[in-house]
């Protein structure tokens, strides 16, 4: 498979369910999270105020992420807000398996 432009997370066999991961595209932090044995990548950025969602909880149960700064959850599955004090969503970023490995990127061009 062509990789040019994704960016090699890690082998899948080190990131287990329940676990995340951080890669950078360039400027852009990516968190990678396996829930259920699915890979999902969102910004590593709280879109209420800039700070690291890496740095929060990831609830695997609940496939949310909460910012450790002031509790704004979101859904690692698609990025959407679940409860204040954000209110917009956080970018989600493509997500594949090749070759026993993640790979992600920043596809917002």
């Amino acid at each position: 498979m062509d990789n040019q432009g994704w960016i090699r997370v890690c082998a899948t066999s080190e990131l287990l369910p329940g676990e995340m991961r951080v890669a950078w595209d360039g400027d852009t932090p990516i968190l990678v999270f396996n829930h259920d044995g699915a890979f999902y990548a969102l910004e590593d950025r709280c879109s209420h105020e800039d700070f690291e969602l890496s740095a929060g909880a990831f609830d695997a149960g609940e496939a949310t992420i909460e910012c450790a700064l002031h509790g704004a959850k979101f859904d690692v599955r698609d990025g959407r807000v679940l409860c204040a004090p954000a209110y917009a969503p956080v970018p989600k970023f493509p997500v594949r398996v090749d070759d026993g490995a993640i790979w992600t990127r920043d596809d917002r061009g």
